[in-house]
């Protein structure tokens, strides 16, 4: 399902979604309210200079975020654009399934002028697709080289995430939990706890797809500790194992299902109506990044009661969270309008409002974040791993296997799988002759 909106002020503009080290922000079905704080943050109206008269044309801006474009978001990021640039058209559109859909637009040259890059998409193939950036736009920004190749820089972050378990306050004080669980046991039995009470423990979001990558890609290298685990999978044959930390994350998923922890309907993309789920209390938890948090508030939730802490994925008490960038933009090879282009993908980042108001860290270092709930989920003391740049081999067979990593459908299959030490098998096999098959 896509939507398209067109600007009568003459802005054509397109946003999108996604995960966690490349995980997360985004947007599924359309229909329901983001926060109403997601909006472009309030400064002095900008005189447009000169060049910036002179700036025009058509953009097109690809992205996963239909929430923005329902709500009048988009709209308000687009006229602030124009302030600066008069003679602009921006236009976007929103895909609810982006992470499988903008990979079929990019081989067949339909991307658009900006969009949200391909997670997937090995860096050395970065160059088929995009248009290298100017220097001065990643000065002083997170992950810069995250997206590089051969010394030219693809991508800037649209924000800094961690992913940790997002709950109602409300919820956890009506089934009697007086404290965050810190322990796998406590994860556990609050779990059971909201149950009794008549709760859904947790929202897993199993038929979107897109947000159980949480247990799997988007936390194997911080539950393993090392944030380059995936490079050593680029020699070996196997690569999921129920005993490491692919099964470790995998069974705590599996036992959510089992248990009964979990939405009924696991068949249909409810992430939208999830949503409201979990700000009315009727769900407690959301396995996600703090992107999420300001689209909870803005299902109905008080900002107050929602709080946010990190999984607690075993027993140590001592808890490592991931510190990585949520979708990077970029400018298409095929726009015709590169230089509006990189001055959009600049705004959007620097002064759009979109970091601030949809709950990621700043991505210039020189800015203050935003968040509340973030001192909270700080006040846990988790060791903090930041995304670095891996082996792009490992994509590169990931994706020569058909293995849909950050897309999520092959974790449902894991996720309800009768034999999942067979299932890995299965998949382990696949990697192997992908890895032979590219030498």
């Amino acid at each position: 399902m896509k939507m398209k909106k067109v600007f009568p002020t003459g802005l054509t503009f397109v946003l999108a979604a996604g995960l966690l080290a490349a995980c997360g922000g985004g947007s599924g079905n359309s229909g329901t309210q983001a926060s109403p704080s997601a909006s472009p943050s309030k400064s002095v109206k900008a005189s447009p200079s000169q060049a910036a008269e002179e700036l025009g044309g058509k953009l097109k801006v690809l992205t996963h975020r239909t929430d923005l474009l329902n709500d009048g978001t988009l709209d308000r990021y687009a006229e602030k654009f124009k302030e600066k640039y008069p003679k602009a058209e921006i236009e976007y559109e929103a895909m609810t399934n982006y992470a499988q859909d903008i990979k079929v637009r990019l081989t067949t040259g339909e991307a658009g002028d900006v969009n949200m890059l391909d997670a997937s998409l090995p860096n050395s193939e970065l160059a088929n697709y995009y248009e290298p950036l100017p220097d001065e736009l990643t000065q002083d920004m997170y992950f810069a080289d995250l997206k590089a190749h051969e010394g030219k820089r693809y991508g800037l972050a649209t924000g800094v995430n961690t992913q940790g378990i997002i709950y109602n306050k409300k919820a956890f004080a009506q089934a009697g939990i007086d404290n965050a669980p810190t322990t796998i046991d406590e994860f556990y039995a609050a779990a059971q706890k909201l149950e009794d009470a008549g709760i859904i423990p947790l929202y897993m979001n199993y038929g979107a797809q897109w947000p159980i990558g949480s247990w799997a890609e988007g936390s194997v290298k911080y539950v393993a500790g090392d944030m380059l685990y995936f490079d050593q999978f680029v020699t070996k044959d196997e690569v999921f194992t129920v005993d490491g930390p692919w099964g470790q994350l995998m069974n705590i998923a599996r036992k959510f299902v089992q248990e009964g922890w979990v939405e009924k309907d696991l068949a249909t993309n409810n992430w939208e109506m999830s949503k409201g789920e979990v700000a009315s209390g009727k769900a407690a938890m959301y396995f996600l990044g703090n992107w999420a948090i300001p689209q909870v508030i803005g299902a109905g939730a008080a900002s107050e009661d929602i709080g946010f802490f990190p999984l607690p994925y075993d027993n140590s008490g001592k808890l490592n969270a991931p510190l990585g960038p949520d979708y990077f933009i970029g400018v298409s090879k095929n726009s015709k309008n590169k230089e509006l282009a990189f001055k959009y993908i600049e705004f959007f980042v620097k002064e759009s409002g979109y970091i601030g108001s949809n709950g990621f860290m700043p991505v210039d270092k020189n800015a203050v974040p935003e968040v509340p709930q973030l001192a909270e989920f700080k006040s846990h003391n988790p060791n903090f791993l930041e995304e670095v740049a891996g082996d792009p081999k490992f994509n590169e067979i990931a994706n020569k296997a058909e293995i849909d990593f950050f897309g999520g459908k092959y974790i449902q299959e894991l996720i309800v799988a009768k034999d999942l030490q067979a299932a890995y098998d299965a998949l382990n096999k696949k990697w192997a002759a992908a890895r032979k098959a590219l030498g």
